[in-house]
């Protein structure tokens, strides 16, 4: 099946008031809105629970060729290099379960492993109640919360919207630059922009 990419803004809308279980929306500047989600083995994870470390969220859909441009191993060298400095990796699939690319956590698990991906943990998000708070809009939707819980970076994983893989070490990561960023105590060069890949496929047809 063939997708057109999507461009979404990286500016986040208001869904506070459609989404009841989470206090705010998310606006870059301020406190991410907690959430706790289920791993693809059946465990809770909250966000809260890592406050004091820089956390990435990374919006998942391994049916989409952006997603797999980026599991040839650019995904997987930042998780482990999040990882390693300290950080937290959340990749997380807000796919409603009777969408074509839709994969049980039992199928999303073994697909990750297959990848040798290495996310702190893959998260279910069927009905999209965490995607629309965060106003994610395709895969890879990327956000990164620093260590005091603010929502720092929302949008693109880097600078060149393409699936082809060769694209990759030409583009500007965001991601790296702004935890660079982080880590060094600088002011960030980049807070928003626009994120491009497939369309999440939410339960309520949001996107």
């Amino acid at each position: 099946m063939q997708r057109r990419p999507l461009l979404a803004l990286g500016a986040l809308a208001p869904f506070a008031s459609m989404l009841p279980a989470l206090a705010s929306a998310a606006t870059v500047g301020q406190p991410a809105p907690d959430f706790t989600l289920m791993d693809t083995a059946g465990k809770p994870v909250k966000l809260s629970d890592f406050k004091g470390r820089n956390v990435v969220l990374e919006w998942n859909n391994p049916g989409c060729p952006f997603v797999r441009k980026h599991y040839q191993g650019n995904m997987q060298a930042l998780q482990k290099e999040t990882i390693d400095q300290g950080g937290v990796w959340l990749a997380i699939n807000s796919t409603r379960d009777d969408s074509p690319d839709y994969q049980s956590p039992a199928q999303l698990g073994r697909w990750m492993a297959e990848q040798k991906a290495a996310p702190t943990a893959t998260l279910m998000d069927e009905d999209g109640t965490v995607g629309q708070a965060y106003a994610a809009r395709v895969t890879p939707h990327m956000y990164v919360i620093n260590a005091q819980g603010l929502l720092v970076y929302a949008g693109a994983i880097d600078s060149i919207a393409s699936a082809r893989v060769d694209d990759i070490p030409k583009a500007t990561n965001y991601v790296r630059q702004v935890l660079g960023e982080l880590k060094a105590g600088k002011p960030l060069s980049v807070a928003t922009n626009r994120a491009y890949g497939c369309s999440i496929k939410y339960k309520n047809g949001a996107a």
